[in-house]
């Protein structure tokens, strides 16, 4: 039998190939046996999120436990996808992890302002991305108690 833990799905919206494909070894290499999936820009997130577009069937869109988003990405940001989703009452209790190249001020705390989470400065080597993502799924796969269900 499958856990409620271990069908968590993690998205990850990232406009950079490169760092997706890090992503995904990293979190390979970490061993996390969740689903993670992804998408590019912002209004891919909003059409997964709401079931649009490409994701009109459920089944290829399912919710996810968590979010890592980037800020800066084409068509609509994260920060703009960020204000969205955290004003929908249907979506505004999922976390939110900004997982991003700033380390701007301005950044960090508009990230916080608008509802995020969590906000970490992708790291330099993909070691430290294996152990951001490892600490990730052991707080937010195995110890936080999320809502999986769409309220």
């Amino acid at each position: 039998m499958i856990s409620r833990r271990q069908s968590l799905t993690v998205l990850v919206a990232d406009d950079d190939e490169e760092d997706r494909g890090f992503i995904r070894r990293a979190w390979d290499k970490s061993r996390a046996a969740n689903d993670l999936r992804f998408v590019s820009d912002g209004e891919e997130l909003t059409e997964y999120l709401c079931h649009t577009g490409r994701y009109t069937d459920p089944a290829s869109a399912p919710r996810p436990g968590v979010i890592l988003l980037d800020l800066n990405m084409p068509r609509k940001d994260g920060r703009e996808a960020l204000r969205e989703i955290k004003a929908n009452p249907q979506l505004q209790q999922i976390p939110i992890i900004i997982l991003t190249t700033s380390q701007a001020d301005e950044d960090i705390c508009r990230s916080y302002d608008l509802g995020a989470n969590s906000y970490i400065t992708k790291p330099a080597t993909f070691r430290a991305l294996v152990d951001i993502l490892q600490v990730l799924g052991k707080y937010w796969i195995e110890i936080v108690d999320l809502q999986l269900d769409v309220p």
